[in-house]
Order: C-alpha cells, then structure tokens, then sequence
C-alpha cells in the first residue's frame, strides 16, 4: 500500500546549493538541469498552487535533493531526475514519473500527472 509520495529534485540540497541554483534559474533557466523545481518554485519560494496542490493529495508528501536521495535510498543513485516515486510502508520504491516526463511538461501538466498515477 502506498505510504507517501517522493519527489527528487535533480539538484543537491544546503543554503550554497540552494543559491547557487536560483542564481542559475534566474541568469540561465535554459541550462538549468532540474526541471521540477523550475516549474514548482519561482525565484526563492515554492508556488503556491504547488504547495496547495501537494496538501490536498490523500498521502504525505516528500522532497529530497539529489545528494538526499542517493544517501537514503542507493540503489536508485544512477536514477535519472528529477523523478517522483511512490513508497510504500516497507519502503520499497516504484517510480511513476520519470525525469523525460518531468522535462516536458509545465506546473499543471505535472499536477495532472500526479493525479492520474496516484
């Protein structure tokens, strides 16, 4: 049974990484590698239809950095991301949206993808 649902951001977590990557979004949003936080946060804050949206889901929701990810859970550090993943209470992991779908798509595109996989 599904415990809570994982969004990976395919970037590393702390305040130097956190600046670095708004900067880079900013000057450079074309190269910016993590498209799950160009489309769930603006310049310094999530949006806030995201964090409605992720507060209404009927399971709890976690985010973790890419340097989170591959410490909690390694055998899914070669994964690509960003990527969302379902975990049940045993703690075993299924993706359900893959880094090609996350790169495709803008804010509303990814809500509805979450609901149609949840």
């Amino acid at each position: 049974m599904l415990q809570r649902l994982i969004f990976v951001y395919n970037a590393d977590g702390g305040r130097l990484a956190g600046l670095q990557d708004m900067f880079h979004k900013i000057l450079s949003p074309a190269t910016y590698s993590c498209s799950l936080c160009a489309v769930t946060y603006g310049a310094t804050s999530m949006r806030p239809e995201w964090q409605q949206f992720i507060q209404q889901l009927a399971v709890p929701v976690e985010f973790l950095h890419r340097d989170e990810f591959g410490r909690d859970y390694p055998q899914w550090r070669m994964h690509p991301l960003p990527a969302a993943f379902a975990a049940t209470e045993a703690g075993v992991l299924t993706p359900i949206i893959a880094a090609p779908e996350m790169d495709a798509t803008d804010l509303n595109g990814l809500m509805k993808l979450v609901q149609e996989r949840l």
